[in-house]
């Protein structure tokens, strides 16, 4: 399929094909046995970290590659290209995590918790969800105590990914009342008080590990505080925004392997006599799908570029991962009908698309949520 040129830089190139080349090797052929397994390849965390996959954003000092946020989403999109459930986990561990830990640690967290997880030979995590406060984050009911030397956490967290696997986890807990008694915490899957509950089975994304947390007296010392005390709703909201920048490239990836598999197929496949790929019904879905990934492809991009530049905005953060999940969830519908009765079946792998993409609807705040926020920008601000 010709590259539209997005102008992506020489860097970018460069992160791209070390990554295409990567998932193509190394995930793309195990991608259909994490599914029906639902398998987390973790021995492939200390690989992508050797590459320097986890470290795009963070500074050279820290360990990192220091770039940017464009590279970050080059990356995710290549390796959810292959299989979107690692391309979650890998979203989650190195932005929900390792980013915000770049963004909102001190030295010493840095020093801590950053050289593990940027090598891979640690996978990272972020909670702030609960049975009863998704969208709703300000609403959560964790809470952690203060005591000598530190704090007390009571309570559970809900469909958090890479959980079961993680060795570090932010986490956010009540302090105080309202949105201005909320902390986030660096947890270690060893502190006491700390466990996995129950695992979570999803209709899609499988592979990436979602569980609930329980935390029983969890006793974590002060210096774990990241970022204000009563100042997580500020960690929070400024994370979301370059967590749906970065999972929106998701979506992308799913988009793309939905064409890797149509356009041999209806070259191939003959009725009629005639490959069905000349006819003009099947050539229609071809080219929306296109279109619909580069148009989702051109706003992502236009994001990150703003998220580097400093000049994103919660609109349209929201914005692009609205356009790229809905697009990617309609281009599976039609990598399905294009293949058929095929399609229908798990001999080919666009069910699996079309299973993975509807997260994409839901996470990071949900597409009424997105829609909610955006349209509350511009009739707030005139439009």
């Amino acid at each position: 399929m010709p590259d539209f040129d997005f102008q992506i830089g020489e860097m970018g190139e460069q992160i791209r094909d070390l990554t295409r080349r990567f998932a193509a090797d190394k995930i793309a052929p195990i991608a259909a046995k994490i599914d029906a397994e639902d398998w987390f390849p973790v021995e492939l965390w200390p690989e992508m970290g050797a590459l320097g996959l986890h470290g795009i954003t963070v500074g050279e000092e820290d360990g990192g590659l220091g770039l940017g946020y464009l590279e970050h989403v080059i990356a995710m999109e290549e390796i959810s290209r292959a299989s979107a459930s690692l391309g979650l986990s890998y979203g989650a561990h190195s932005n929900l995590c390792v980013n915000q830990l770049r963004r909102w640690a001190n030295p010493e967290q840095k020093a801590k918790y950053l050289p593990g997880l940027i090598s891979g030979e640690h996978v990272g995590s972020l909670a702030m969800s609960e049975a009863g406060a998704g969208s709703d984050v300000v609403s959560m009911k964790m809470k952690a105590q203060a005591v000598q030397g530190g704090y007390v956490l009571n309570g559970t967290k809900f469909w958090i990914t890479n959980s079961a696997y993680a060795e570090t986890l932010i986490v956010y807990a009540k302090t105080g009342e309202g949105s201005g008694g909320i902390t986030a915490f660096i947890i270690e899957k060893d502190m006491p008080g700390f466990s996995i509950g129950q695992k979570i089975g999803k209709m899609g994304m499988r592979g990436s590990p979602t569980a609930e947390l329980v935390f029983n007296d969890c006793e974590v010392p002060e210096e774990n505080i990241m970022g204000p005390l009563n100042g997580g709703v500020g960690v929070l909201m400024s994370g979301l925004d370059y967590e749906r920048a970065v999972l929106a490239a998701g979506p992308l990836g799913i988009m793309q392997a939905c064409l890797d598999v149509v356009l041999p197929y209806v070259r191939e496949r003959k009725q009629f006599g005639k490959a069905i790929g000349s006819f003009q019904m099947v050539q229609a879905k071809v080219a929306d799908m296109y279109v619909a990934l580069n148009s989702a492809r051109a706003y992502v991009y236009a994001v990150a570029r703003a998220c580097d530049a400093g000049k994103t905005t919660r609109f349209d953060a929201a914005g692009a991962i609205l356009l790229a999940s809905e697009n990617a969830v309609k281009c599976s519908l039609e990598a399905i009908q294009a293949l058929g009765g095929a399609g229908y079946t798990t001999d080919w792998p666009v069910e699996r698309f079309l299973r993975d993409a509807k997260l994409y609807d839901i996470g990071a705040g949900t597409n009424e949520i997105r829609r909610f926020l955006i349209a509350r920008e511009l009739i707030g601000a005139g439009a």
